[in-house]
């Protein structure tokens, strides 16, 4: 059982898996960082660590059923020249539900519609809040959790390995939520951003569930690039400020 522990080629396999896990998971990192801004501090950590540790029991699962989860690619039916799979209608779900998401966000964002007001107080208010952002988050785990289990099945040999490598990337993964989480909302014109990244990516889900393959290279490239613009962005509008401040300050000096 641990005899890939003392091979130079199964730890290359769980270097390389952890990677690839990380990369897949940047999509899953994006949307939770968005889906709890609207929660308070303590309820936004909360709803960070119940959906990411559902996404780590959902994937840990799945690896477990191996044989169930390679039926997710078996024809269900035929249509419009292509096979479809369970697999197909997951991510074309998945894909769907972040378009429409997002494109939501994106609405009262640009609106700036005020939240609903509550008629049972507060607190239940708050909760079903809660609620709803953990839901999400986990359904949009299971959508993200095919595709990085296929692909972990596809890279390395031992269910071990594959375990691993998904603790080490979901950890990472929440590591990384908070911070961005924060980045979001100390910069508001990052959040539109991060928005169009979800329907981006929510398109080529879709596009994949109709068999029309998208290379997530091109993706990643293109929101790197997207995300380097903003940073200097960010960084002129910081310093202008400073020099407002500066200005304004030596004037009443």
């Amino acid at each position: 059982m641990l005899d890939w522990i003392t091979s130079p080629e199964a730890w290359a396999a769980l270097v390389t898996l952890t990677a690839m896990e990380i990369i897949l998971g940047i999509d899953n990192v994006v949307f939770i960082s968005l889906v709890v801004q609207k929660l308070p501090p303590a309820q936004a950590l909360r709803a960070r660590q119940v959906g990411l540790s559902a996404a780590l029991i959902l994937r840990i699962a799945l690896l477990f059923a191996l044989t169930w989860l390679i039926g997710l690619q078996q024809t269900l039916f035929s249509a419009f020249g292509h096979d479809f799979s369970w697999r197909d209608i997951i991510l074309m779900a998945g894909g769907a539900f972040l378009i429409a998401k997002a494109t939501q966000e994106m609405h009262g964002a640009l609106e700036g519609e005020d939240e609903p007001e509550a008629d049972d107080g507060p607190g239940a208010y708050a909760q079903r809040a809660f609620m709803a952002v953990v839901v999400q988050v986990i359904l949009l785990d299971l959508v993200f959790s095919v595709d990085s289990i296929l692909t972990a099945i596809g890279m390395a040999e031992h269910l071990a390995i594959m375990v691993l490598a998904v603790i080490i990337a979901v950890s990472i993964m929440f590591a990384a939520s908070g911070p961005l989480s924060a980045f979001i909302a100390a910069h508001p014109t990052t959040k539109m951003l991060a928005l169009a990244f979800l329907v981006l990516i929510g398109f080529t889900l879709v596009a994949d569930g109709f068999g029309a393959h998208i290379p997530k290279g091109y993706i990643y490239a293109a929101m790197a690039f997207s995300v380097m613009v903003e940073m200097l962005n960010v960084a002129a509008s910081g310093r202008r400020r400073r020099r407002i401040a500066a200005r304004h300050a030596e004037e009443q000096q």
